[in-house]
């Protein structure tokens, strides 16, 4: 698709003038189309209100003849152009779209086609138009068709709604457009996954992993934007089972943490809390938000000035249910939470050889993930007490697992902990003396060492 095609706006499209007379001589629109179309071209948004306030359905029935049968593109963007220029100034107008009168007609056909041909300004006005139709039904318990028991049956809100998700996973994945694929995809995801059914169809696509990524820090206000609406999409699916079950194996979770640590928007932090507070009773979620530190954020998001009632009331609701989260927790849970935050002291777990015998193949568990973050601390922690604490573990861990010293000795540990022999604190200095004493003689040797 040409680039200038591509980055086709309304303005631009909207300063066209379309040879509608033309149109009626060839028989392409009757002559009540052409009136109707003479009063509302070219008209402001003042002028074009009463038209549709008194007869809406009228230009709604002429905008969908021309969509079904004319087929030249700078007609059909126009049409489609005035269209979403009609629903933004007023999105209840999309009611107007099922009214009796257009029982006949099938108000989504010529949009479920545009959606897979045409310029990229056809497609996104199409799915965009389609979004706000589909969502305006007053029936949506179930498949109904449009004009279901008139003569011409027309294409089911269910096909629709399918048709439309299948169409926006597309663009997540392989967007059509660089820059407003996903936007544009987000958008309206954001008013469709409002339905069980969309909802459904949207988790059978594999959508959740699609949505997972956008989740991220966000500093102009168009990605703002966008990070708000995916967080209402995982706010929504935070509601439908099969969908919290993705969310379970994905990254969602420490991504939506680092979001709001650093989110001043008080709307995306709500969607956030919202969605923690959602998860917090499902499966293993209360574990994993105490393992990525999700209390002490609670505590400082606490301390802020929200306006908003139902985000205090969620924070309050979060931070008690993280608290019972982390009374079941066992020894060694406790244990790796200390370590994953960073904030190692001389808790009595440390010294106590009981807790060490009966939790030492813990440690092996995601690939030793506990025992590198004890490492990682020792490279890049300024605080002497964690370091020390850190130092000490790391010696129990030699003295206790039966391949400590390899293990250890395979993960670098000791160029780090020799860096340490020499800092200006006495009690990190003692620790990894002992550390590297231990890995030097070996637990059989070294056990009579002593702090």
């Amino acid at each position: 698709m040409p680039m200038d095609q591509a980055e086709l706006n309304s303005d631009q499209v909207l300063r066209r003038d379309i040879p509608w007379e033309t149109y009626m001589t060839t028989k392409l629109i009757t002559g009540t189309a052409l009136q109707l179309l003479r009063r509302y071209d070219k008209k402001s948004e003042n002028e074009r209100a009463p038209l549709l306030e008194n007869d809406g359905a009228s230009y709604i029935r002429v905008f969908i003849n021309i969509l079904r049968d004319i087929q030249k593109e700078d007609t059909v963007e126009y049409v489609l152009a005035l269209l979403d220029e009609m629903l933004t100034a007023n999105p209840k107008r999309a009611k107007l779209f099922h009214d009796k009168s257009l029982e006949d007609e099938d108000i989504y056909e010529p949009f479920m086609r545009l959606l897979g041909k045409g310029s990229w300004f056809i497609q996104e006005k199409s799915s965009k138009i389609l979004t706000l139709v589909v969502s305006a039904r007053s029936n949506k318990n179930g498949s109904i068709a449009n004009g279901e028991g008139s003569k011409k049956k027309g294409t089911s809100s269910d096909d629709v709604l399918k048709g439309l998700v299948d169409w926006l996973c597309i663009q997540l994945k392989k967007p059509s457009h660089p820059n407003r694929s996903i936007p544009s995809a987000v958008n309206c995801l954001a008013t469709l996954l409002k339905e069980p059914v969309v909802r459904s169809a949207f988790v059978q696509a594999d959508g959740v992993k699609l949505l997972v990524p956008l989740i991220s820090p966000a500093s102009t206000q168009q990605s703002i934007q966008l990070l708000y609406e995916t967080c209402l999409c995982v706010w929504l699916l935070s509601y439908y089972e099969p969908a919290i079950e993705y969310l379970a194996t994905s990254r969602a979770l420490p991504r939506l943490l680092e979001v709001v640590k650093g989110s001043t928007k008080e709307k995306v932090v709500r969607l956030i809390v919202l969605t923690f507070k959602n998860l917090l009773a499902k499966g293993t979620f209360g574990a994993q938000m105490v393992d990525i530190g999700l209390p002490q954020v609670v505590q400082s998001l606490k301390a802020q000035a929200w306006s908003d009632e139902d985000l205090l009331d969620a924070l309050n609701h979060l931070d008690e249910g993280l608290k019972d989260n982390i009374k079941k927790l066992s020894s060694f849970d406790k244990y790796k939470q200390e370590v994953l935050l960073g904030h190692l002291d001389w808790s009595p777990m440390h010294k106590d050889p009981n807790f060490w015998r009966e939790n030492i193949t813990r440690f092996e568990e995601n690939d030793f993930q506990t025992l590198r973050v004890l490492l990682t601390i020792l490279e890049t922690s300024s605080d002497p007490r964690a370091l020390a604490v850190a130092c000490f573990d790391l010696s129990q861990f030699i003295q206790y697992h039966p391949a400590g010293r390899v293990i250890v000795t395979d993960l670098k540990a000791k160029e780090r902990v020799m860096k340490l022999m020499n800092h200006e604190n006495a009690e990190v200095t003692k620790n990894a003396l002992l550390c590297i004493q231990r890995l030097f003689l070996g637990a059989k040797y070294a056990s009579f060492l002593q702090v």
